[in-house]
């Protein structure tokens, strides 16, 4: 409904003002949306910008007077309040199925997320890429996108090599039950121990780079059964996070179909490229003064060279690339977008975001200092079942079990996804777990809550009425969820639907305080249920765009 009205006020206001540009924006707390247009015509008028602001509200009445929007003027400011209709139609649309459901386009994004070394679990470092990059393919898919989810494996670098080598020469007995890429880890760890007692091994390592890179039958199928026994572990952890990839494309392949000897070779002929030994590109004229390897001095080839081939691929198949990378990997990121266009390809969209932490520190898969994604959700999980097992004794054992996994996995995508991507955070035990306030806990109990009024309530007439001030502004949160999809798909800040969603918890619960729903009879207790249904169903669609599970119990 937002997006109707807004274009009937940018429609009439174009037309009264004679401008094609009516700075329209959000009118805060004063009104539905407000435009600044009197001002750039008082500069080509030369007259008071407020006497024009009053002459436009009055041609803007006529014009707008079947659509229930208000017009004012407030100084140079022109406001717009939207009326009753406005109110009644968003009711309306909120308890539609999949509201906030954009039409669809026919675009296609490649996302790629997490991308993580198979070389160890998943650690909570990680975490922050995954949430991001998966909340952003919810949202592309909500706002009417062809999303391909990709997880870019890198099957033939040097921490593989180590691994390989370790599975060689190191004999680690697997512990029972455990996951595949916590044993890899261990054998990656112990592998880097012996090299730093034995510099030799590094030669070793060499060997089996190159290898590989040639296609050796022996190494690459040693290589393919490491990286799949990680890759299995860390697909374990991505489901428990709500967090699947529709792909999983191993950097190997664009060696072995040319895809990277293709792109070298165009390389080597750009003004730009330096052979002195090695091949590398002098980005300077894009204001980087380190040069981008991409062939050692040994003719083998660097990731930077795959991870080309592998963008061309992707630009090829795809409207929009995006890709979610941490602040580490700025550099070489930028060296990638500035190579593509150098090549005249097309240069992804970088989401860079800074990490997030535990109290306990930093971590490192090589030292094996890391507590894993898997490590965290358990805790979290057995947090969050102490407090359902507190709040709800009553229930059965296995419901308060499947509460407390959609509580835990809530908890963590969302703690770490309120904060804006260029901050970096501290995971919050105690915040993240609390139903009192700015958590998922708290946006799931809503949600519970108004499951349970409807429960409770049974069958009834749905009215679509909003006339309190708590009801007014309720239903003006709701008009908004399809603009928030929007404004994401566009701006790629995720953590604006986290804020969204709380925001919508913290309206519901304030109407809910201020007006009865149950005890109320009538006319007025069915507008007000008939509300209730429609927060229900926008903060079902927000958490399940946020991927945290919308539970009708709490």
């Amino acid at each position: 409904m937002f997006f109707e009205t807004y274009k009937k006020v940018e429609d009439a206001l174009k037309k009264v003002s004679g401008e094609d540009d009516v700075l329209l924006t959000d009118g805060g707390d004063h009104a539905d949306l407000a435009s600044t247009v009197a001002f750039s015509l008082a500069k080509k008028r030369k007259e008071n910008p407020a006497k024009i602001a009053v002459d436009l509200c009055k041609k803007l009445e006529e014009e707008l007077s079947s659509s229930g929007v208000e017009v004012s003027s407030k100084g140079p400011y022109i406001n717009f309040i939207f009326g009753g209709s406005y109110l009644s139609d968003t009711i309306k649309d909120a308890l539609k199925p999949g509201y906030g459901q954009l039409p669809d386009k026919n675009v296609r994004v490649c996302i790629e997320h997490t991308s993580a070394n198979p070389n160890g679990p998943l650690h909570v470092g990680h975490i922050r890429n995954s949430v991001i990059g998966d909340t952003l393919s919810r949202v592309y898919r909500k706002a009417g996108y062809k999303v391909d989810v990709q997880y870019y494996v890198n099957d033939m670098g040097r921490q593989i090599a180590i691994v390989s080598w370790g599975f060689d020469n190191i004999h680690l007995e697997r512990k029972e039950g455990e996951k595949g890429d916590r044993y890899v880890a261990d054998v990656y760890v112990e592998a880097n121990k012996r090299m730093k007692d034995d510099p030799s091994i590094k030669d070793e390592i060499d060997k089996r780079m190159a290898l590989v890179e040639k296609g050796d039958p022996k190494t690459v199928k040693e290589f393919r059964s490491a990286v799949k026994l990680c890759l299995d572990g860390m697909k374990e952890t991505l489901h428990s996070l709500n967090a699947p990839h529709d792909r999983f494309v191993h950097e190997s392949d664009f060696v072995r179909n040319g895809l990277m000897v293709n792109v070298l070779h165009r390389i080597d002929v750009l003004p730009q490229a330096k052979h002195d030994g090695t091949l590398s590109l002098d980005l300077s004229e894009f204001g980087f003064e380190k040069e981008y390897v991409l062939r050692r001095s040994d003719g083998t080839s660097v990731y930077a060279a795959r991870d080309l081939a592998y963008h061309e691929w992707k630009g090829e198949n795809s409207d929009r690339v995006i890709d979610v990378l941490g602040a580490d990997h700025k550099l070489i990121g930028r060296q990638l977008q500035a190579t593509l266009k150098l090549l005249g390809d097309k240069a992804p969209e970088i989401v860079f975001f800074e990490f997030v932490s535990l109290p306990e520190g930093s971590m490192s898969t090589r030292a094996g200092k890391f507590i894993s994604a898997d490590d965290l959700i358990e805790e979290v999980t057995k947090r969050a079942y102490e407090e359902v097992n507190t709040r709800r004794p009553d229930l059965p054992e296995e419901e308060k079990n499947a509460i407390a996994k959609s509580v835990a996995t809530g908890a963590v995508r969302y703690d770490v996804i309120r904060v804006s991507q260029e901050k970096s955070t501290v995971f919050n035990w105690k915040e993240a777990l609390d139903f009192e306030k700015q958590s998922a806990p708290y946006i799931q109990y809503a949600h519970a809550r108004a499951c349970s009024i409807l429960d409770k309530a049974g069958e009834f007439e749905e009215i679509f009425d909003a006339e309190s001030e708590q009801e007014i502004a309720l239903v003006k949160k709701i008009a908004l969820f399809p603009k928030v999809i929007d404004d994401i798909s566009k701006d790629l800040r995720p953590h604006v639907l986290a804020i969204y969603a709380r925001d919508l918890a913290d309206l519901f619960n304030t109407f809910y305080r201020y007006n009865p729903v149950l005890k109320e009879e009538g006319k007025l207790r069915n507008s007000r249920l008939t509300i209730v249904k429609a927060t229900r169903n926008t903060l079902c669609e927000a958490l399940t765009t946020l991927g945290i599970d919308a539970v009708r119990s709490m």
